[in-house]
């Protein structure tokens, strides 16, 4: 007896044990820091894995395949929550179809095409330059108040991004020697921050219901320029690295990341959640100068000091 109720009191403890175990891991995976750290490595990494599979995949067949396939894993997840907000999505399909061609279709393709050309840690660093394009479209499209210090707080961003472009060296801004790869990726900030200034119109839907719908309409966009990719004898190679890269990018940046970014939104708030975009070049750094061999050079520092000198001054209040 002495045996069995011992048995029953350490399966009991053990009981216990797990549940507790398991409340623990239930609170460090909503705590919201390390989901906003969490996104920002995922979009890191797309970063990084996109430029190692440059000349390996296509830009628009990556772009494709890292949205048609969310929206294929979501439907089953989606689909109760679609039915219930279709006349919402059917009255506001302007307005999504506006969301998922800037935020999917156009941001995506030109972020591949970018990494075609420039490294990188040239594009994490000019993400950075996101939250300040945020301010000035936002001004430019919904009329919203621009005082003076965001005004002294674009140009320092701009002046930033001036010296990665030119690689701190003048006379490329002379002579207008500029890395194509990083002129796309900042016109490709620019199409991001249209996105986040418009999700103010976003219909009060469900998460799943709007990222199914975006995930949607971001692949249908690119799809006709992969078949034109095909036709053209753009081909993905059949190797290992580019269909690891496919499945990464189709649940992580896509997926996880998203899902994350808006938990710790909800839970600390949009200006709080911000800075943490400011981690994407500081991984990148680390990935990419141990995985493919980048370097960090110093106009990155300097280009970096200035874009979130910028952002600091755009986000201060008049």
């Amino acid at each position: 007896m002495t045996g069995e109720r011992e048995s029953v009191e350490a399966s009991a403890g053990g009981s216990t044990g797990g549940r507790s175990s398991l409340r623990r891991l239930v609170r460090t995976a909503g705590n919201p820091y390390l989901l906003l750290a969490l996104a920002s490595l995922f979009w890191s990494g797309n970063h990084v894995l996109g430029r190692a599979i440059a000349g390996h995949v296509p830009p628009f067949a990556i772009s494709t395949i890292r949205w048609l396939v969310p929206a294929l894993l979501l439907w089953p997840f989606a689909r109760p929550h679609l039915a219930r907000d279709w006349p919402l999505i059917k009255r506001h399909r302007a307005v999504l179809l506006l969301l998922g061609l800037t935020g999917g279709t156009i941001f995506t393709a030109l972020q591949y095409i970018g990494l075609q050309y420039t490294t990188a840690v040239n594009v994490s660093v000019l993400n950075s330059l996101a939250p300040v394009f945020i301010i000035a479209i936002g001004a430019a499209l919904f009329g919203d108040r621009l005082a003076g210090l965001q005004l002294v707080g674009i140009v320092t961003s701009l002046c930033g991004v001036l010296v990665i472009i030119a690689r701190a060296d003048v006379a490329t801004l002379a002579h207008l020697q500029f890395n194509w790869g990083d002129i796309i990726i900042v016109v490709n900030m620019a199409v991001a921050a249209v996105y986040a200034t418009c999700l103010r119109l976003r219909p009060r839907i469900h998460w799943l219901s709007f990222l199914f719908v975006l995930a949607v309409i971001s692949s249908a966009g690119t799809l006709p320029f992969w078949f034109w990719e095909l036709l053209s004898g753009q081909m993905l190679q059949p190797m290992l690295l580019p269909f690891l890269t496919l499945v990464y990018v189709s649940l992580f940046p896509s997926i996880a990341s998203y899902a994350a970014w808006n938990r710790g939104i909800e839970l600390i708030g949009a200006n709080r959640s911000g800075p943490f975009l400011h981690l994407i070049p500081l991984y990148s750094a680390v990935l990419a100068t141990t995985f493919l061999g980048e370097s960090l050079m110093i106009y990155h520092v300097l280009g970096f000091v200035l874009i979130l000198a910028g952002v600091w001054f755009a986000s201060r209040r008049a």
